[in-house]
Formats: structure tokens, C-alpha cells, sequence
């Protein structure tokens, strides 16, 4: 039993002053046997807590940064009316920091075989899925003098998903990519681009466009036309070892590679190319393969939302045949990987040819622009020792992506807000060129 108003009892019974350390409750209730009978009538009326019964409805996925509801509907199937605080429990995570009480706290009514809903407000601050742990319930009597209290368990998941930032790139890529498929008057011609049609010539056409026997059939000189190719195969993979963990300014490196992954993801979908993705380290985290264009997007944010970087040395050659296993022909392998020098040199450089002799390979990093911000720091003793540490940092980070490109590979080295973008520009300038 819970007895509540312990020091406005005090005070009402005289027997002490208030703020005066009081005897047990035992010794109280014995001395003054109508506040005992009162007390143990008013628990007596309380509703049983036991008796309860709850079920969940409400929001299952919420994009990290906004706000999911789920609603808590409580039915008192006892004969006494439940007046009640309830606490519904999620982890801290689910709340931004100091708003947690208001948020989980609620005071109900519940006359006598009735129900009532509650909603609770979640505002996550962190991807993965978020589980409801217990509810609590403190039924009181008519008086307020006692309660009773118990536990219930109550489950309920919400899936807080990667927030896609990038997206607002989106309607200038695709309008770029729609100047790349001829849908507008710009077209281009690239090696091992599509045919679409034949036009008449205008000053300025490069004359490896002119088509001979169609100009032999008219009055008029005849050109080609292209577009990129369809259906191209890409495989994306993100490096989920330990490098992946380190923060860059307030966004892991991990999130911004998945920033970027999902740009790339929205524009090659709507350019017609298939899109997979192997998410791996020492083994496979998450994959998604062979979606439709419509369903590729949602699978690989659903993919994303639990996944966290492991404190492990991410195992290249392992890597390597997991990426010639899941593309079997030839594809763009986009692999979202530090530029750090040893694992570089010591886990990717040696399994590169594998990859390099059968597809085309496009690295992507994560820079921290606070190194770029030392190296340019002068002024005072410590401000020039951070600029030659910076300036070391960039040169060797140079170093390494000129060994990548020395061996055909594309590198985008960028900060973390300029990462999604500056790989959705990589991807339509291969794809202009018929790279892919």
C-alpha cells in the first residue's frame, strides 16, 4: 500500500511539527485510529491495478527528428471508478533530454468498466528501434490518502528511421538527369551510351554524331542522338568497421554515409539503373537486392534505421568477395569507406584489383572540415603547431586518394553536408560519359 500526503498528515494530527522527522507510520495510524480506518478505507476503494488492461496503437516509424504518437488505451474492468498517474516508460533516448516527465506522466479518470485513451509524444533522438518497456499505474481512493501500485507490460516498437537530409538535392539532380535522358533540349553523347534518335544537324554537332546513311536518305545531314543507359547495375557498400563510429562535428561518419547513399539511391532509381546494398565489416550487417524502383528506397532506409557501427577492423578481403558475390556482373561498386592511410593501404589496396578488373569503383569519404579549419590556423604558437598537424592530415589523406585513382578508382572525398551531393554529381558525370 502507498500512503501519500505524509506531511500534511503530520501536520494534521498534531503530534509533531512539520519538517520534523517523523516516526513510522505504524506508531501514527496506532495513536489515531480514525485516520487509520480512513486511510485503510481509502485504499480499500482505490481500483485494482491488477485488474487493468491496456492495449497500443499509434505511429511504428518516425524519420529521427520529428514526432511519433502512440496512444495507450486503458480499460478499468473493475466495479470502482480508477482515478489514477500512469507512466508510460520508453527509453531516454526516445525524448529530447529534460522532456521525458511531461511526456511519459499522465493523470486519468476511468469510471467503472469504461476506457479511456492517453497519448504519448515521442521525439527520438537517435536511429534504431525504440521499445516500450512497462507501464506504470498508482490507482487512488476517493480521498487521496492511499494508493495502490503495480506494473504492466505493454509492448510496442517504434522504428526511428534516418532523417534524409540530402533529399532536398534531389529536384536539382534530377533535373540534371533529365537533361542526360533527352527529355529536354540538351542531349549528349558518351561511350557506350543508348541510341534514341535522329535529328537534323546544327552548327556545333560533333561530327562523329552524323549518320552516313540516314543523311544518303534525305536532303538534309542527320545526327544521332543518345541517352545514358538503363538498367545499370549498383551496388552500394557501406563500411560499418570502426572507422565508421568517429563522429565528424556532430554527425557520425556512419549517418553521413547513409545520407549520401540514399541520395544516390532516389536519383539511380529514378534513372532506371538498379540499385543493391551490403552494408558489411567483419560480416554482412544488412543487404537489400533485387527491389523494383518503387520499393528500393523505403528498403534501404528500413535497412538503416538499426544499423551502428561495430568496433571492429573491417575485414577488406572479406569485403571484396562479398561485393564480387552480390555483383556478378559488371556494376558501379560506390564504397562508402574512411581515407584513413593503414586501412587503406594494409586492407583495401591489396583486394582493389578484384574489384577494379571486373566493375567500375567509385570510394566515398567522409572529410572533417575541422582539419581543413586547423590547417589554416596561424596567429599563435599552438595555432601553427595545429596548422602543420592539419596540413600533414590533408597531405596523407591526398596521398591515399591518389593511390585509389592510380588504380582506376574514383574517389569523393567531402564533408559531411557535401558528401550526398557530391556523389549524386560523380554519378551523373559517369553516367554522361558511359562509364557505367
Amino acid at each position: 500500500m502507498a500512503l501519500t500526503g505524509r506531511t500534511a498528515l503530520l501536520a494534521a494530527l498534531g503530534s509533531i511539527p512539520v519538517g520534523v522527522f517523523a516516526p513510522s507510520w505504524a506508531g501514527i495510524l496506532a495513536v489515531n485510529a480514525p485516520l487509520s480506518v480512513a486511510i485503510l478505507c481509502d485504499y480499500a476503494m482505490a481500483a485494482p491495478v491488477r485488474t487493468l488492461q491496456f492495449t497500443r496503437s499509434g505511429d511504428t516509424s518516425v524519420r529521427l527528428g520529428d514526432t511519433a504518437e502512440v496512444q495507450l488505451t486503458v480499460t478499468n474492468a473493475s466495479g470502482r471508478r480508477l482515478r489514477a498517474h500512469l507512466r508510460d516508460a520508453w527509453p531516454p533516448s526516445s525524448w529530447i533530454p529534460g522532456t521525458e516527465q511531461a511526456a511519459s506522466r499522465h493523470a486519468l479518470t476511468v469510471p467503472a468498466g469504461e476506457r479511456r485513451r492517453i497519448s504519448t509524444i515521442l521525439r527520438p533522438t537517435r536511429r534504431g528501434d525504440r521499445h516500450a518497456e512497462r507501464v506504470t499505474v498508482r490507482s487512488y481512493g476517493p480521498l487521496g490518502l492511499a494508493a495502490r501500485q503495480g506494473d504492466h507490460s505493454v509492448p510496442w516498437t517504434v522504428r526511428v528511421l534516418p532523417p534524409f537530409t540530402s533529399r532536398k538535392h534531389l529536384p536539382s539532380r534530377l533535373a540534371r538527369l533529365r537533361e542526360l535522358d533527352g527529355r529536354t533540349s540538351v542531349l549528349t553523347r558518351g561511350e557506350g551510351t543508348e541510341f534514341d534518335s535522329l535529328r537534323e544537324y546544327v552548327p556545333g554537332d560533333d561530327t562523329r554524331s552524323i549518320d552516313w546513311r540516314a543523311t544518303a536518305r534525305q536532303t538534309t545531314v542527320a545526327v544521332r542522338t543518345w541517352r545514358p543507359e538503363r538498367d545499370r547495375h549498383i551496388l552500394i557498400v557501406l563500411d560499418t568497421g570502426r572507422t565508421s563510429a568517429g563522429r565528424v562535428g556532430d554527425v557520425p561518419r556512419l549517418d553521413a554515409s547513409m545520407d549520401a547513399a540514399l541520395l544516390l539511391t532516389a536519383l539511380a532509381a529514378r534513372a532506371g539503373d538498379r540499385v543493391d546494398l551490403l552494408a558489411y565489416d567483419r560480416r554482412v550487417r544488412a543487404q537489400v537486392q533485387g527491389r523494383t524502383a518503387s520499393d528500393v528506397l523505403p528498403s534501404m532506409v528500413n535497412a538503416f534505421a538499426p544499423l551502428e557501427a561495430e568496433l571492429v577492423e573491417t575485414d577488406a578481403r572479406g569485403l571484396s568477395a562479398a561485393a564480387l558475390k552480390h555483383a556478378p556482373r559488371r556494376s558501379l561498386v560506390v564504397l562508402l569507406t574512411s581515407l584513413d592511410a593503414a586501412p587503406i593501404e594494409e586492407g583495401l589496396l591489396p583486394v582493389l584489383p578484384q574489384l577494379t578488373k571486373r566493375h567500375t569503383v567509385l570510394v566515398a569519404s567522409v572529410a572533417d572540415p575541422h582539419v581543413a579549419k586547423m590547417a589554416a590556423g596561424r596567429g599563435t604558437l599552438d595555432a601553427v603547431y595545429e596548422a602543420a598537424a592539419g596540413a600533414q592530415a590533408q597531405a596523407q589523406r591526398r596521398r591515399t586518394a591518389e593511390q585509389l585513382q592510380r588504380h582506376g578508382v574514383t574517389v569523393v572525398d567531402a564533408a559531411p553536408e557535401n558528401l550526398a551531393p557530391a556523389l549524386a554529381d560523380t554519378y551523373l558525370a559517369l553516367k554522361a560519359a558511359g562509364r557505367l
